[in-house]
């Protein structure tokens, strides 16, 4: 059985990345066949076409997309090739992502009778953008997939709810799914205020929690070192700090990855690993210092002692997934949300119950694996009937 898969694969991002090598290497692992739909929208990350820009009701729109298009521009030309290299090499040797990219949504449709499941998720898709809104590819509403089984893997909103004005069309999208999970709790509180029964409707993990096992990508030998791995993303407030004072602490390096959005001076030693790098690295720290959801996510999943800073001010609402996922392995107190080197003390001395957390996280996975087995069970007895 063929499956294919919409999420942000295309993103130089590590987290992005993470989540879609574990869905994707749990489908095969499930004997699947299963690839990334090379679906990459302009709007996600080059800020899409301007909306008519002489109309004072849209330039907030347009400010955004001209101020994504400059960002897109300033990473392209003068960026890291050599790290943006490493990201190719990961989405095309790991992934396995091959063939052009798509632009528009109904470019996918002579692509669809290959597949006999469609998966959308994980990571922040389903998030209405001021250019797009929802866009219904991430919700699987493509020409020419009906005979297909689609199913939502722990999509996220990336916040705690949505404005009022997309509740019609988030429930006309989700109405045609067959199977649907989100990735936080909060994501069931925007389908409810959306007027969306969740009866039905799982809290599923983060893909990296569902597959768990990263040894493929780790380097068997490494020990771990004295470092203090700090990964920020969006802001080096808070972090800068609760990071410097861990790495005083523990009297080693502080190394920082750099964002390809980063707009701050380095954190310590800047580098600019590749995805594998990375997670090497993160693996090998003696504690990780991040405000990313998935920097605390692998540090949970790889054993490693962690220190979760709240992202400040207006991006507060963003911390809901970090603050949902601690919740379910009991590791809330590991939150920061200032600079208080008490606190941080008590954090790189405290040690952490992993056999108990790893207990938690077995028990998710465990209800997430019976949900996409049960869909595969489903596209399997479809794809029976569809060619008989």
């Amino acid at each position: 059985m063929k499956a294919g898969l919409f999420t942000y694969h295309f993103s130089d991002n590590y987290g992005a990345l993470c989540q879609a090598y574990g869905l994707r290497q749990w489908l095969r692992e499930r004997g699947i066949d299963a690839e990334f739909i090379n679906y990459q929208p302009t709007y996600v990350e080059q800020g899409g076409p301007l909306d008519r820009p002489w109309m004072p009701s849209l330039w907030r729109k347009n400010l955004t997309i001209l101020y994504m298009k400059q960002a897109f521009l300033r990473h392209k030309f003068f960026g890291d090739k050599a790290q943006h290299k490493l990201f190719e090499s990961f989405r095309h040797e790991v992934l396995g992502v091959t063939g052009p990219r798509i632009r528009h949504h109904q470019d996918l449709a002579p692509l669809m009778s290959d597949y006999d499941m469609l998966v959308c998720g994980s990571d922040q898709i389903w998030n209405p953008s001021i250019q797009k809104g929802l866009d219904p590819v991430y919700f699987l509403d493509i020409s020419g997939s009906d005979h297909a089984h689609k199913v939502a893997y722990a999509p996220s909103f990336g916040r705690s709810m949505i404005q009022p004005e997309y509740h019609a069309d988030l429930a006309a999208l989700v109405s045609k799914l067959d199977g649907v999970s989100v990735r936080e709790k909060s994501g069931l509180d925007v389908l409810k205020a959306a007027g969306i029964k969740c009866e039905h409707v799982q809290v599923a993990p983060d893909p990296t929690v569902l597959l768990g096992n990263f040894d493929a990508l780790l380097d068997d030998d490494a020990d771990i070192d004295n470092s203090v791995f700090c990964y920020a993303l969006r802001t080096d407030e808070v972090i800068r700090d609760v990071a410097k004072q861990a790495a005083q602490l523990s009297g080693g390096p502080l190394i920082s990855p750099r964002s390809i959005h980063q707009r701050w001076s380095d954190i310590g030693q800047g580098v600019t690993p590749g995805p594998v790098e990375w997670l090497r690295m993160l693996a090998r720290a003696r504690v990780v210092v991040s405000n990313s959801f998935h920097g605390v996510a692998l540090s949970v999943l790889l054993n490693r002692p962690f220190i979760a800073v709240g992202l400040p001010g207006k991006r507060a609402k963003m911390n809901t997934r970090v603050q949902s996922l601690l919740t379910i392995v009991g590791l809330t107190d590991r939150i920061l949300d200032i600079a208080d080197p008490p606190a941080v003390c008590a954090l790189m001395n405290i040690p952490i119950n992993w056999k108990a957390v790893n207990a938690r996280l077995a028990a998710v996975r465990t209800d997430a694996e019976a949900y996409l087995d049960n869909h595969i069970a489903q596209a399997k007895f479809k794809q029976k009937t569809r060619y008989k």
